[in-house]
């Protein structure tokens, strides 16, 4: 890997299609313009058209050649999410990078549409449901990618599988950091099952180090945040939060750099908060072998949605 990996050293995306959840702001508005810049056909996966479509006009302004489809995808609706599936797969053959990479950070307790505790839902288990019904387009397509967007939550996340939903227990940083540990288990646990099968495909995971987006803004909001959050946010962020154009690095790397591996997990290199792409060490769990089965397995069971052995 390059030492100064930049946005310039994505390779020619002309004629590759991408799909982008949450593609209408922050990480996920970053990517689209820099995968649209080099060629690509990005499909804007967002709950909210109407934003959607203010971003993509946002882009068009100082890419007027850029191949941009907005579609409807609710990461809090498993029907949604089949919905999107269906429509893609009416619409392209080919999927050369799958970007999961819609959340929510640390918002009350909620349910999604299905019963799923919000966080969770829309964090992992709508990704998990979407790449699994659109796996056969992308194994289908000469290697492909499936990239899930983490978080430094997952450092000190846990999977509670004895309640993932946070029914005994909720804490909305604790129920946070559980979602951002699956994406990452998902991501290593789908790319031993892709290998195992013998496909191409790749699938890796990454965070963005310490970035003002609109997930705090979100996360403020909802939760009344409390005077000691309004503080870090309001005097440290600006000091040591890294600009998004070099947060959004570690999954562009990931999901376009030929040298970029599956099954590794990547992030800023500088004190894992600010730099530019390494590979990094995310957490003891995704070398628990059993625990990733049993996770993927309540997975499915969950979603309903079932693939790769």
């Amino acid at each position: 890997m390059s030492n100064k990996w930049t946005q310039q050293d994505i390779p020619d995306m002309t004629g590759k299609v991408v799909v982008v959840s949450g593609a209408n702001s922050g990480l996920g508005l970053e990517s689209t313009k820099a995968l649209a810049a080099k060629g690509a056909t990005v499909v804007m996966a967002c709950r909210n058209v109407r934003k959607a479509e203010e971003a993509k006009a946002e882009v068009l302004e100082t890419n007027p050649a850029a191949r941009l489809d907005v579609m409807a995808l609710d990461n809090a609706s498993l029907a949604s999410v089949r919905a999107f599936a269906d429509a893609f797969k009416a619409k392209y053959d080919r999927l050369d990078i799958l970007l999961n990479n819609a959340g929510l950070m640390a918002i009350p307790r909620a349910l999604t549409e299905d019963g799923f505790e919000m966080q969770l839902g829309v964090n992992h288990l709508a990704h998990f449901a979407l790449t699994g019904q659109l796996l056969d387009v992308v194994t289908a397509t000469p290697k492909a990618r499936v990239h899930s967007t983490s978080s430094s939550a997952a450092f000190m996340g846990v999977i509670n599988l004895d309640d993932l939903m946070g029914e005994k227990s909720y804490g909305r940083w604790t129920a946070y950091s559980q979602s951002k540990l699956a994406n990452a288990a998902f991501a290593t646990e789908l790319n031993r099952r892709l290998r195992a099968a013998g496909h191409d495909t790749i699938a890796n995971s990454s965070h963005p180090g310490f970035v003002m987006t609109n997930l705090q803004t979100n996360s403020m909001v909802e939760s009344g945040t409390p005077l000691g959050e309004r503080i870090f946010y309001g005097l440290l962020a600006p000091v040591m939060a890294q600009d998004i154009s070099m947060g959004v690095l570690p999954q562009l790397y990931a999901s376009t750099a030929p040298e970029a591996k599956g099954g590794v997990f990547y992030g800023p290199k500088t004190l894992r908060i600010r730099g530019y792409p390494a590979e990094q060490k995310c957490n003891d769990a995704l070398k628990d072998a059993d625990l990733l089965k049993r996770f993927w397995e309540a997975s499915e069971e969950l979603t309903g949605v079932h693939y790769l052995d």
